[in-house]
């Protein structure tokens, strides 16, 4: 499993190629440098290198590519745990389709020197300058006529899926890029982006917001929530304890679907968010009932991946509710 992380690594940061990368759990801030690696059948994690990180995916059969950021309070085994089991139900609905490739931030679990989630927040904020210099790292090798020839040419499609607070690392990223690397806005790179269980403000998507660079970025923007998440629930009261009293996008969706781009759907998940992931009713976009067998959240996000359409049956359609 292909990887990308700003986590820190036990020993030197200076990229060395075929290096075992050793996550240092002990450190959980975030680093300025970024990390390309691969995650071996034995468990163990190697340093391979931007170039031929990219270059591996390029090769690979598969023809789509979803970018998994996890949300907050998740170490390196917990995310590959999850991106693990998205990567087998993808198998299960069509082979050789979509390739799941983990970008791993620097989070708490009771371990290091960053204990809450407030400080989770300052973390993936902080995040933003290393995922950034990643997109311009990209941008470069599909520009390369020597990487990316006309007669060879990279033609695989990128999705996104962002859980909880990893759409604030999304988010963040993008503005940063906007901001410090970029002419004229962010280009189209995504064909589907899912925001789902949203730990950010429900108005980001919101034209006049910073999160809309979401949507420039991407051809569909899918927002997964649901009233009775208890983890958002959580979110909320950690941030009225700081004084930032907001609805979270993964609780209600976008505040006003009319103000956001008309590229931006909305799903409720209310009905079977705890049927899934009983009791916190979070982490519901992978297995149904059962675990190795997709619900309908997975479903209809490989759907979207498969067709490029939300709702190919009705292209004025903008909302849904999901329901077994």
């Amino acid at each position: 499993m292909l990887f990308v992380t700003n986590r820190f690594p036990k020993g030197s940061i200076q990229t060395r190629i075929n290096r075992k990368f050793i996550f240092d759990l002990k450190n959980n801030a975030p680093s300025n440098s970024v990390f390309f690696c691969t995650r071996e059948d034995d468990g163990s994690t190697i340093e391979i290198g931007g170039m031929n990180f990219l270059s591996k995916l390029k090769q690979s059969d598969y023809s789509q590519i979803l970018l998994y950021i996890h949300g907050f309070s998740n170490l390196p085994d917990d995310i590959f745990e999850a991106a693990s089991e998205f990567q087998t139900l993808c198998h299960k609905s069509l082979s050789n389709e979509v390739v799941v490739v983990p970008i791993i931030w620097p989070c708490d679990k009771d371990l290091g020197i960053i204990k809450d989630y407030w400080d989770d927040q300052k973390s993936a904020d902080c995040s933003a300058p290393a995922f950034s210099r990643a997109l311009c790292h990209f941008l470069e090798w599909r520009n390369s006529n020597l990487n990316n020839p006309e007669s060879d040419p990279c033609l695989k499609r990128i999705n996104v899926l962002a859980h909880s607070m990893g759409s604030r690392v999304l988010k963040e990223t993008l503005s940063h890029w906007d901001r410090y690397d970029l002419a004229s806005g962010v280009p189209l790179i995504f064909r589907n982006t899912f925001l789902i269980a949203a730990d950010i403000e429900n108005q980001s998507l919101h034209r006049d917001e910073s999160g809309s660079l979401i949507c420039d970025a991407s051809r569909n923007v899918v927002v997964y929530y649901a009233s009775d998440d208890l983890a958002l629930r959580s979110s909320k009261a950690a941030n009225l304890k700081n004084r930032i009293a907001s609805k979270r996008l993964g609780h209600s969706g976008p505040e006003n679907i009319k103000l956001t781009p008309s590229n931006v759907y909305a799903v409720d998940c209310d009905e079977l968010n705890n049927i899934y992931d009983f009791p916190k009713g979070h982490s519901y976009f992978r297995s149904g009932r059962e675990k190795g067998k997709p619900g309908l959240v997975f479903e209809h996000m490989f759907n979207c991946m498969l067709s490029g359409r939300v709702f190919p049956e009705n292209g004025l359609q903008r909302s849904t509710v999901l329901r077994e």
